[in-house]
């Protein structure tokens, strides 16, 4: 599987430790300093990664990732490399629409554990698959199209992984570790804090009432389903 992977880090000694392990795996490697040249470098051409530093100068780590998004058709995934390790920060890392996010200092093992991972997931061809139904919603693996009542729904990729886990399986209750692993294909339990963050934009975009909820529903103590609620079933 070999990749074209944008790395944005302004360390030259943690961009040039990176951009050995991608060309080692095979992979080729573009090394950027600033978040402004992040961009005009995912412009000229489309990476399959970006490894994304938080604290860049001019355009810092969160800019960069809100204009990949907006300027892409079909968002480019992002892991996030930053050295602040709050759970605010992690929560507005993904909220930003990171796939993934690393404290540092992180292990070149795990670096490139999380790669492999995401491409695993953004890489693999296509396989043909029905369109997945749970009342007003209809996820097209595919096309990687969400719709509610027929209507396009814009998703992130770990908001589009958790929707196509719960469609596939209408009324199941999947914890936040079963979730997790669909989105990142890692289990962390220091992270799943961030299913509730993409639960609660799910929310925004599929429920008539995000505070009332009829279709992403919470099972306390245990996670969340999805059934087939909302104006369809009247």
């Amino acid at each position: 599987m070999c990749a074209h992977v944008l790395v944005a880090e302004d360390d030259d000694m943690q961009a040039e430790l990176i951009r050995r392990l991608l060309v080692r795996e095979g992979h080729e490697a573009v090394v950027v300093s600033d978040g402004r040249a992040a961009i005009d470098a995912a412009r000229r051409r489309r990476p399959d990664l970006v490894v994304l530093d938080l604290m860049l100068p001019g355009i810092d780590g969160y800019g960069v990732c809100r204009v990949l998004r907006d300027d892409q058709d079909e968002p480019i995934p992002i892991l996030m490399l930053t050295a602040r390790s709050t759970e605010d920060d992690l929560l507005l890392g993904l909220d930003t629409g990171a796939d993934d996010y690393m404290t540092k200092p992180y292990s070149p093992r795990e670096l490139m554990a999380r790669v492999r991972a995401v491409l695993r997931r953004t890489l693999r061809p296509a396989e043909p698959s029905p369109v997945l139904r749970a009342g007003a919603i209809a996820v097209d693996p595919l096309r990687h199209l969400a719709t509610c009542d027929g209507a396009p729904v814009p998703c992130t990729r770990g908001e589009f992984a958790i929707l196509h886990a719960m469609t596939a399986e209408p009324g199941r209750v999947f914890t936040r570790r079963q979730l997790l692993h669909h989105t990142r294909g890692l289990d962390r339990a220091s992270t799943e804090r961030a299913i509730d963050v993409h639960i609660m934009n799910l929310r925004k975009k599929f429920e008539p009432d995000p505070r009332r909820p009829v279709r992403l529903l919470t099972v306390f103590g245990v996670g969340y389903k999805l059934v087939g609620g909302g104006r369809d079933d009247a």
